[in-house]
């Protein structure tokens, strides 16, 4: 059986990556595209040989499932009126503007028991499970020091800066929320909950509403530190992710827009402590993310798990520890000192 996926928005730009997914896939079929613009949903959907559906409800209903790539503020909307229709859902990170909405569209999946999933696609890279494996070997010993950069360039457009991108009301917040989401999911994955977080924020690269630029450190019961540096304006880069152990280190190169160009190869490279001065070796695998097809994989493995009966790969509750470890941070900008993550609502 095919499955008909409805795309509800168009706004964020990764709808341009699930529409391919799905188009390729053999085991789907997008049924249509609605936004709140339709002069933009027809705008995506000729691009793609689309058709376009001018009412939500309808197309929901003739549909098996629904993929949400709407601006942010949207999400607790669609995700109601998909959960309505009892129809599985893929949803665009972050997820929800605020923590309110975060918890509303928690009360409504768990009211209505329907599947969800949340969009963290550096789940899916094969890169990242080698570091994952590392970590669960304690190939570089006692973890110290985590850092992750993750950013790009697009805030030096002109486009990208009258976006809703930048209209906290739709948004959220700024690169912090938009691209340290990413991180965030990152060290929940690889580390586990940290406990306390202290960030800076900036707007003053770019003077929008919402900031351009911004430093979360965090803080486990263990001792080990995590810092997340992101912006809207990293003209380029090179390692994203640095993991200094005791005896070892872990650094991966072309995992986000700024770092990609840098390297052709030896992008994971880790250095173990021997008896003399230690080694550097490096893994042959290639990330997704540099060879382009990266955010595809969310669409196709919400494919995969709907076609085999298999549980979500990555859950409304990743999305809400996610979302409560970037809310801290802006607290913590905000108050000027560390603060807690409160994870016990999630």
């Amino acid at each position: 059986m095919t499955l008909k996926i409805a795309m509800l928005g168009a706004e964020h730009y990764h709808a341009n990556f699930w529409a391919r997914a799905f188009v390729q896939s053999p085991d789907a079929a997008v049924s249509g595209v609605w936004d709140t613009d339709r002069n933009l949903a027809k705008s995506f959907a000729d691009q793609y040989g689309l058709a376009v559906a001018d009412n939500p409800d309808a197309l929901i209903d003739q549909s098996d499932a629904v993929a949400i790539c709407s601006a942010t503020s949207e999400h607790p909307r669609l995700v109601e009126m998909a959960a309505a229709r009892n129809r599985p859902i893929l949803c665009e990170k972050p997820l929800g503007a605020n923590r309110q909405d975060c918890l509303r569209i928690r009360d409504i999946v768990a009211k209505s028991g329907v599947a969800f999933m949340q969009s963290f696609p550096k789940r899916f890279d094969p890169i990242n499970h080698e570091i994952a494996a590392l970590l669960r070997e304690s190939a570089i010993g006692r973890v110290v020091l985590c850092r992750v950069r993750h950013g790009h360039s697009h805030g030096l457009n002109e486009a990208f800066r009258s976006a809703w991108f930048v209209d906290p009301a739709r948004s959220g917040g700024g690169a912090l929320l938009d691209e340290g989401v990413h991180a965030a999911d990152f060290l929940l994955w690889m580390f586990g909950e940290p406990a306390s977080v202290s960030a800076t924020v900036s707007t003053a690269m770019l003077g929008l509403p919402v900031d351009d630029t911004a430093v979360a450190t965090f803080c486990y019961d263990s001792g080990m530190i995590a810092e997340v540096a992101t912006s809207w304006c990293f003209a380029a880069a090179d390692t994203s992710i640095e993991i200094y152990g005791t005896e070892g280190t872990i650094l991966l190169s072309g995992v986000d827009i700024a770092s990609r160009p840098t390297l052709e190869q030896n992008f994971l490279r880790i250095f173990m402590r021997g008896e003399n001065e230690g080694r550097w070796s490096s893994s042959p695998t290639v990330p997704h993310f540099k060879t382009g097809v990266f955010h595809e994989h969310v669409a196709w493995a919400f494919v995969d798990a709907l076609k085999n009966g298999r549980d979500m790969p990555v859950t409304l509750a990743d999305g809400l520890r996610a979302f409560a470890m970037i809310e801290a941070a802006y607290r913590s900008a905000t108050s000027g000192r560390a603060e807690d993550i409160d994870f016990r609502e999630n």
